[in-house]
């Protein structure tokens, strides 16, 4: 949200605003979801799209929101991607838009 207090993503939240907070980061951005967010929705809530396309240059911001398509995976701090339309939110996340120089891990 802006300072103002305008949302500057690409959802507006209009009902359940009494759920407790939960603070995770994308892209080293810290942000804050509430109790019961998807990853998508609590990203899209601040941010227009959630990661760049892979074949081509417009953002993506979810397609199917049932864990079909291939349109919402972001990846974990430490690797693992997860899918952002099906996987909970949870306090603490560090997500990326972008897969992390380790990713796929090796099976050295």
């Amino acid at each position: 949200m802006s300072a103002a207090g305008i949302s500057t993503g690409r959802l507006v939240r209009l009902a359940e605003t009494a759920r407790a907070p939960v603070g995770f980061t994308f892209d080293g951005e810290a942000l804050t979801g509430l109790e019961g967010d998807t990853v998508l929705t609590a990203i899209l809530l601040s941010r227009r799209a959630l990661r760049a396309s892979d074949f081509g240059p417009e953002a993506r911001a979810g397609f199917c929101l049932m864990g079909a398509c291939q349109d919402c995976w972001v990846w974990q701090e430490e690797g693992p991607r997860l899918r952002a339309c099906s996987t909970p939110l949870a306090q603490g996340m560090r997500l990326l838009s972008a897969a992390p120089a380790q990713w796929p891990a090796s099976s050295a």
